[in-house]
């Protein structure tokens, strides 16, 4: 299989990712002035978690990096056919909810924690995760990305 990150429809989505986060920080997280492919490359292989869903009634992951993808312990198949909701555990539902519509309302969420849990059980506590929404090229909502570096496993 092809890398993901090499995909037409993953190399649009990583700058709609990129450039949805510059326009909610005013900063940029990558460098955007390397190639479409060099840029997916790089985020796929950065060395944080960033993860991102549509815009389905329940939202299904529709990327994931090499680091999201190792600490739920799923393939990129995996990952993108899973709704997002699957990565937090049922009784903290309703705070992740909560959090995913304060998201949709302000334009992204700073320093927010929460206990996630892999596909094989494990859980860990996320850490300063910022949330934001992402835009298409015609300034639309088109789902939210999470990025993070610190965890630990519970």
């Amino acid at each position: 299989m092809i890398s993901p990150w090499k995909q037409d429809g993953i190399m649009i989505h990583t700058q709609r990712i990129l450039r949805s986060y510059q326009h909610w920080m005013g900063e940029t997280l990558l460098n955007l002035n390397d190639t479409p492919e060099e840029v997916a490359e790089t985020l796929f292989y950065a060395p944080f978690v960033l993860v991102s869903h549509g815009i389905e009634p329940d939202p299904i992951f529709n990327y994931g990096n090499q680091r999201a993808l190792k600490m739920w312990e799923l393939t990129w198949e995996e990952l993108t056919q899973m709704p997002s909701r699957k990565t937090a555990e049922p009784m903290l539902q309703e705070e992740r909810d909560q959090l995913l519509a304060e998201t949709a309302a302000k334009g992204f969420v700073k320093n927010y924690q929460g206990v996630r849990i892999s596909s094989s059980g494990k859980r860990f506590l996320i850490q300063d995760v910022l949330i934001w929404n992402v835009l298409n090229e015609q300034e639309q909502y088109c789902g939210q990305a999470a990025v993070y570096s610190k965890y630990m496993y519970l």
